[in-house]
């Protein structure tokens, strides 16, 4: 099992070389023109702990058709990418009680994604070249996904998976706010009355584990900042995706996310007994290839044909399956609390998506 909670505090620090977020201000600024509004139309993973699966943003030489004969198809994508986010919770919950250390688990998983994915995106493009401008940038989206999976397999290990669900549906919230912080949209009051409603739901549920404000507090602020940092993760990255293709980016991230994630992740990893039956390593199979590979592809090639507006739509169910897997697959249950404060957290996220502008029209491919 994990290591003492004791020591987290000493694995969450971001090496020295890592540029902070205030130096990449005046990059994003830059591209604030294009992107107000275009920021928002994104999820996290964590997912939810997918890395690039929830951009929606042009990339060089892909466009949003409208190929009406080939909605069906495309829904089905979108749908079944969700389906395997929201099932990447319960699956890790599942490995991290069979005797997997959190830190282990994230570094194994994390090379082992990398390097199928880094295969898949030579294959496609030849070349992981990008200009030295955007390094800042590629560096602080890598760090902020590296503190992403640290609070992701912590919260998972403290607390329950329908909560860490629960809580992550919170994360466009955390993207309007970034975005506002860094000048990408200006926020109405619907906005902030959806946040202020949704983080109410956020302490219902926090109220609801472990019947009140006990040991699962902990698992429920890293869940938070789990939603936080792919919010600013989804921020940061989003001028890369208007230059380079999806699938450069997430090969260039999730490898550069992975080094520091090693260093910390070294000494269980070493003291980890790799003994598991069968259907752990089926487990640890799925989430590299199912969260971490399979649905960057599947995500990617269907918003290059719809766009990101549509997308989205499909990525609010993920909360919604994610809890359904917890309670079927592990057993657990939710009381009053909990599912008072899951319907605060719709109702913000409801308010949230209705007030957001009409997007604008499908751009060509360049």
């Amino acid at each position: 099992m994990a290591e003492p909670v004791e020591e987290l505090h000493l694995l969450v620090g971001v090496a020295p070389h890592v540029v902070p977020l205030g130096e990449v201000r005046d990059e994003l600024a830059e591209a604030g023109a294009e992107l107000v509004g275009e920021v928002r139309r994104r999820r996290p993973d964590e997912r939810v702990d997918v890395v690039a699966g929830w951009h929606g943003h042009r990339a060089r030489g892909y466009s949003y058709g409208q190929e009406v004969r080939r909605a069906s198809a495309v829904d089905l994508m979108l749908l079944g990418t969700v389906v395997l986010w929201a099932l990447n919770i319960t699956v890790t919950k599942y490995v991290l009680n069979a005797g997997f250390k959190p830190l282990a688990y994230a570094t194994t998983r994390y090379f082992a994604a990398t390097s199928l994915f880094w295969a898949f995106t030579y294959a496609r493009e030849r070349s992981f070249a990008v200009s030295w401008r955007d390094s800042r940038l590629i560096a602080t989206a890598a760090a902020l996904i590296f503190l992403n999976q640290l609070c992701f397999v912590y919260s998972i290990e403290l607390t329950t998976a329908s909560t860490v669900a629960l809580i992550l549906g919170i994360t466009p919230i955390f993207i309007g706010i970034l975005a506002t912080l860094f000048g990408l949209e200006r926020l109405s009051r619907a906005f902030w009355v959806a946040a202020v409603i949704s983080f109410v739901g956020v302490g219902l549920v926090a109220a609801g584990a472990g019947g009140g404000f006990s040991t699962d507090i902990l698992g429920d602020f890293l869940a938070v900042a789990t939603a936080a940092t792919w919010g600013a993760y989804s921020v940061a990255i989003a001028p890369l995706m208007r230059r380079y293709s999806p699938f450069r980016i997430s090969a260039l991230v999730l490898a550069l996310g992975w080094v520091p994630l090693a260093v910390v992740g070294f000494r269980q990893a070493t003291q980890q007994d790799f003994a598991f039956g069968w259907k752990t390593w089926l487990a640890f199979g799925y989430a590299v290839i199912g969260p971490l590979f399979l649905t960057n592809v599947l995500w990617f090639i269907a918003i290059a044909r719809v766009g990101p507006s549509r997308a989205s739509l499909f990525a609010n169910l993920q909360p919604f399956f994610a809890v359904v897997f917890a309670l079927l697959l592990l057993s657990e249950h939710l009381n009053r609390w909990q599912v008072a404060g899951g319907f605060a957290i719709a109702a913000g996220i409801v308010l949230e998506r209705a007030r957001r502008p009409v997007a604008p029209a499908p751009v060509p491919a360049e």
